[in-house]
C-alpha cells in the first residue's frame, strides 16, 4: 500500500483545521498509509532580515529532506498546476512502484531552493493560500484522486 506523507512546516492552531484534516485521513484510510509531519517554524523576530529568513529556511529545509521520502511534491507559486485528474494520474503512477510519495507545505516565509529542487514542484493556484487552509485543500485533492482511481462519483 502506498504511503503518503503530508509535511508542513507549521502546526494547525484551530480546532476547525485540526478536525478537517483528521476527517481526510480517516477517509484516505482505505486507499493509503496516510501521515502528517508537522515541523517546527524556526524562530525569527518580528522583523527578521532577509539573512534571517534564508537561515530559518535552510534550517526548516535540512529537517523537510529528512523526512521526505520516494517522490517528492514540493508545494510552491511557481510549481506546476494540476487538475484534480491528473494528480490521480501522479499517484496512481506512484502506486507502480509501491513506495512513499511526500507532499511538503513550507512556512509563511516559503520553501528553500534545496527543498524546491528535491521533486516534482506543485502548485494549487497562482492565489496565495493560509497554510491552514492549503493543508486541508491538499489533503481533499489527495483523497479526491484515489477516489478518482477508483471510479467512484465523488469527483464529477
Amino acid at each position: 500500500m502506498l504511503e503518503v506523507r503530508l509535511i508542513c512546516v507549521g502546526k494547525l492552531k484551530e480546532a476547525y483545521w485540526r478536525d478537517a484534516v483528521a476527517e481526510y485521513e480517516k477517509r484516505l484510510k482505505p486507499f493509503c498509509r496516510f501521515q502528517v509531519m508537522e515541523l517546527p517554524e524556526a524562530r525569527l523576530p518580528s522583523e527578521p532580515s532577509p539573512a534571517q529568513i534564508s537561515a530559518a529556511l535552510s534550517q526548516e529545509g535540512e529537517e523537510i529532506l529528512r523526512k521526505a521520502a520516494g517522490t517528492v511534491f514540493p508545494l510552491c507559486i511557481e510549481g506546476k498546476e494540476l487538475d484534480s485528474p491528473g494528480l490521480a494520474k501522479k499517484l496512481e503512477r506512484a502506486m507502480e512502484f509501491p513506495g512513499t510519495v511526500s507532499f511538503v507545505i513550507g512556512s509563511s516565509h516559503g520553501l528553500t531552493e534545496k527543498v524546491k529542487q528535491a521533486g516534482e514542484r506543485l502548485s494549487m493556484s497562482p492565489m496565495t493560500f493560509p497554510h491552514q487552509l492549503a493543508r486541508v485543500m491538499l489533503c481533499e485533492q489527495i483523497y479526491r484522486a484515489f477516489q478518482i482511481l477508483s471510479g467512484t462519483k465523488y469527483h464529477k
